[in-house]
């Protein structure tokens, strides 16, 4: 079943599309006009906001709690009814060194806040917690996808994969523009969106 979306597109090819061009062209956005360095840093109402920017032209839920239970490949997020104290929860786990903040990171993706663009959004806001405490961010370029989704799926039990994959893709080019632009493009591939690449757009 396709979305609901203020696109009113019906076919999910046309929708993936026009979803990935849009979102890329405010992900550009959001760095090219600082509006980034004034989102709040490892709080969900900080990822809230980027989720926003990101898809708010697209989707009615754009920045807001999903209103209905999600699973994938036989894993199920963080149920409805707790889900609000579980983002709570992440808001308010440590951040002060790389393994906090992947920690953190786990347990937001296990929370899975959004009906849509969870991994996308979560990423840049991962990024923006490295950036801050470590003056890192990771080069997603250097992190093969079979790899990253793997790692993803055993952090639910397991972190130390996770862990390893992403702290040796850490780069301290932490304001670098090409290292940002890649890294949205290479978010996307992790999801199945390549048809643009963002410096196209």
């Amino acid at each position: 079943m396709v979305l609901q979306n203020k696109l009113n597109i019906t076919n999910q090819l046309e929708l993936n599309k026009a979803e990935e061009k849009i979102s890329k062209q405010k992900a550009k956005h959001l760095f090219e006009n600082g509006e980034i360095h004034r989102i709040e840093v490892g709080t969900f109402k900080g990822l809230a906001l980027i989720h926003s920017y990101l898809f708010s032209d697209i989707y009615y839920f754009a920045g807001k709690i999903r209103d209905i239970n999600i699973a994938k490949n036989n894993f199920r997020f963080v149920p409805l009814m707790y889900l609000e104290q579980s983002l709570q929860k992440v808001s308010d786990m440590p951040q002060s060194t790389f393994d906090e903040i992947i920690e953190k990171y786990v347990e937001m993706n296990i929370a899975h806040p959004f009906r849509e663009g969870n991994g996308r959004a979560t990423r840049m806001w991962l990024d923006l917690i490295l950036k801050k405490e470590i003056q890192q961010v990771i080069d997603w370029n250097e992190i093969d996808k079979s790899d990253y989704l793997s790692a993803m799926e055993r952090s639910v039990i397991k972190d130390v994969e996770i862990k390893l994959l992403l702290k040796g893709a850490l780069t301290p080019k932490i304001d670098n523009r090409e290292i940002f632009m890649k890294g949205i493009d290479i978010s996307y591939y992790y999801e199945g969106y390549s048809e643009f690449r963002i410096e196209d757009l």
